[in-house]
């Protein structure tokens, strides 16, 4: 069949058998000495699922020129559900410069998310003999005037989370070691501790261990000292944080931490 370079029209179904008739009516021209050429592929274009395929062909000069329109796939299902986790764990909280922007990383391992932060610590305080062109300067010092610079600006925002909360404190027996957990359910970091009590008082007759009974404080306290340990092997947090809510959570976990100590 000869070549039609008006077929198919723009949303045409293409019949198959016509389709190759008209590439062998191209092939046709270009054997019949016809000047052509050249074939040339002007644009491919992706149309919506299930829209019909199209191809449109034209001679320009010496050239055939082709555009194609394409339908794309259908959407594929969707994937399965990750695995789970069990807790968020802190990896790290490092202070960085002033100026630097806070950061958050966080990895997942298989079991647990694990997060670092860096939080910036605020400027100096401006220097209280410089004050007349409000420049930033170092610490103020309590030299021979003793002026004392101002408070330096606030750090940046450390990255947010709704809260903190206890989840338990749980009593363990004598001589036990203390232990603290943490996780994150995805909006609040949750803290679990586990406490040793002290040792009963010792009956005076024959060092063995009795039942409490009425002592003097100086009794009690030579009863504690060298029992014991408690929360001994539980470190404090000593890395101040710039967020005030983490800061405060900070200052009660140390306090609990210290109480506990003998």
């Amino acid at each position: 069949m000869p070549f039609d370079p008006a077929w198919p029209q723009n949303g045409q179904n293409i019949d198959a058998d016509r389709f190759r008739g008209q590439f062998a009516g191209i092939i046709d021209l270009i054997g019949s000495g016809s000047g052509i050429n050249a074939a040339q592929v002007d644009s491919t274009n992706t149309l919506p699922p299930s829209t019909p395929a199209n191809a449109s062909v034209s001679v320009v000069g010496n050239t055939l020129h082709f555009t194609f329109e394409i339908p794309q796939g259908q959407e594929g299902p969707m994937g399965q559900q990750g695995p789970p986790f069990s807790q968020a764990v802190v990896d790290a909280v490092n202070t960085v410069n002033p100026g630097d922007p806070a950061a958050v990383g966080v990895s997942f391992d298989g079991t647990n998310v694990r997060f670092t932060f860096d939080i910036p610590r605020g400027n100096d305080g401006m220097n209280g003999s410089d004050g007349s062109d409000g420049s930033q300067g170092p610490p103020g010092n309590n030299g021979s005037d003793g002026s004392q610079g101002p408070p330096g600006n606030d750090g940046a925002q450390g990255p947010p989370f709704a809260q903190a909360v206890v989840d338990g404190v749980t009593t363990l027996d004598p001589g036990q070691q203390a232990t603290v957990g943490v996780s994150f359910d995805g909006s609040n970091v949750r803290f679990t501790f586990a406490i040793p009590r002290g040792n009963d008082g010792s009956n005076g007759s024959d060092g063995s261990q009795g039942p409490p009974g009425e002592i003097s404080q100086a009794q009690l306290d030579s009863a504690i000292s060298g029992t014991s340990a408690n929360t001994n092997g539980v470190s404090t947090l000593d890395t101040a944080f710039a967020d005030p809510d983490m800061e405060a959570m900070r200052q009660k976990l140390n306090e609990m931490i210290l109480n506990g100590r003998r």
